[in-house]
């Protein structure tokens, strides 16, 4: 079996009109088949063929029968791994909120902002994006910060240094917003949107005991997957040690859970519902006290993490000690220990022989990720599998051909294939534990009430979700 990737982005190839959102390139399918069309009616592009097809008109039903017998088969390879990108939560904001998570405002700063944007944007350009956003932004002020200290410029360090904290404060905040947006919205949206996020991860997570764990990274700072295994069921197996304020540990990734079947001697097997957890960038809820990475107890859709680092463990820590990539700690080397062991599992994961990556809501803009990739698709027992809602700027097509591996890439791009519901509807595997699905939504209510959060603090004893319960 093959290594299979799944993302979130869509380009037309060379020659194919703009208006053409749609592209599917699946088993035998030598090149990309693109396709237009909506409600569940498409017709084919000029001057596009698919052997699959009888006609240039097709329907939902054909392409589920095209595409999840195909997703079946990867979703049981030897090893399986899941790649999240922002789509994800983009497309969860959307079923619950109505419309997109806000995007992140840019960095303002009084001291060499020109000089940081420009820098921002040189890197931007080199990852393929058209603009350097605040991720690039901080990434260059924390290197220019480290320059400062080397160059004993105290007073231009600190001033900078006070800068950088309250952007990070507000990069936090941003993070907090869009899980707040879902924590709040409409009950009946807010639990849709769960119960599509539910789906979706557990017909990655329904494996047989004989295969090896799923394997979940994502490049999000947010906590929904977290939020969705706690809802799911699914026990997230990360590197953090520890109940009260878990600590990061590089000796914990081969840690699992087992049980003894009674009354059977041998072996012992695999628990169900369990995963390997990792978070490329970091999260909104590490923080690094002293030598150490910590994960404190911020609730889901929290209106803000500076009360949260005022426990006696940490320090005193500010948003400017917040592991979120890039990182804004003054430590470099401290800085870079966790994030060196993330990209060490990701190639630990996915860079062996009879292995799926999947990706959803990727948009190969990560440079150590397309790496990974690259190095992956060298085996030949490999497969990549992009599902993507757009691509805007095209870097998927690009990354298909330079990779030059066809027929170890399979792709579904556009709203027809990656929107998400519909992806969990009509193409994603059914779990094997989807039966119990029906009790999804009295679960949703018990733990996160039926009405948004009000205004003010609920009486006591009031059942109103305020999200501690996903913590």
């Amino acid at each position: 079996m093959a290594n299979a990737i799944i993302t979130n982005e869509v380009v037309p190839a060379e020659g194919v009109a703009p208006e053409c959102k749609n592209v599917i390139k699946v088993r035998d399918d030598a090149t990309p088949v693109w396709f237009s069309g909506g409600d569940g009616k498409y017709k084919l592009n000029e001057n596009t063929e698919a052997s699959w097809l009888g006609s240039n008109e097709f329907s939902n039903k054909d392409l589920r029968h095209r595409i999840e017998p195909w997703l079946t088969s990867l979703f049981q390879s030897e090893h399986l791994s899941l790649l999240v990108g922002s789509g994800l939560t983009h497309a969860m904001h959307y079923l619950a909120v109505g419309k997109g998570a806000a995007g992140m405002a840019a960095l303002a700063l009084s001291h060499h902002q020109a000089e940081i944007n420009h820098a921002a944007e040189k890197t931007s350009d080199a990852a393929g994006r058209k603009n350097g956003n605040l991720e690039d932004q901080l990434r260059v002020a924390n290197e220019l910060l480290r320059g400062l200290e080397i160059l004993q410029k105290d007073s231009e360090f600190e001033a900078l240094r006070k800068e950088l904290q309250t952007g990070m404060q507000g990069f936090a905040q941003s993070i907090l917003a869009s899980e707040a947006g879902i924590a709040t919205a409409d009950s009946e949206q807010r639990e849709q949107a769960f119960n599509t996020l539910v789906t979706f991860l557990m017909s990655f997570a329904s494996r047989t005991g004989v295969r090896d764990r799923l394997n979940i990274f994502t490049t999000n700072y947010d906590r929904l997957i977290e939020a969705g295994a706690e809802l799911a069921g699914l026990h997230l197996l990360d590197r953090f040690l520890g109940k009260l304020m878990p600590i990061f540990r590089s000796s914990r990734l081969d840690l699992d859970m087992h049980y003894n079947p009674p009354g059977i001697r041998g072996e012992p097997r695999y628990l169900e519902g369990v995963a390997r957890y990792t978070k490329l960038h970091g999260s909104v809820d590490w923080v690094q006290t002293g030598k150490d990475i910590r994960r404190i107890g911020l609730p889901f859709g929290a209106a803000s993490v500076q009360p949260y680092l005022e426990a006696p463990g940490l320090s005193g820590a500010s948003a400017h000690e917040l592991m979120i990539y890039p990182n804004a700690a003054k430590d470099r080397e401290t800085a870079d220990y966790p994030y060196v062991d993330l990209f060490r599992d990701l190639a630990a994961a996915v860079c062996r022989p009879n292995s799926t990556l999947v990706t959803y809501g990727y948009s190969f803009g990560d440079e150590h990720i397309n790496r990974v990739i690259r190095d992956m698709l060298t085996i030949p027992s490999t497969h990549l599998v992009v599902i993507s809602y757009d691509d805007p700027l095209g870097r998927i097509m690009q990354t298909y051909q330079e990779l030059g591996r066809p027929s170890q890439i399979s792709l579904l791009i556009g709203p027809a294939l990656a929107d998400l519901t519909t992806l969990t509807e009509h193409y994603l595997p059914k779990p094997a534990i989807d039966k119990t699905t029906f009790r999804m939504s009295e679960l949703l209510k018990q733990r996160m009430g039926t009405e948004p959060l009000p205004a003010k603090p609920p009486a006591a004893g009031g059942e109103t979700f305020d999200g501690s319960d996903l913590v």
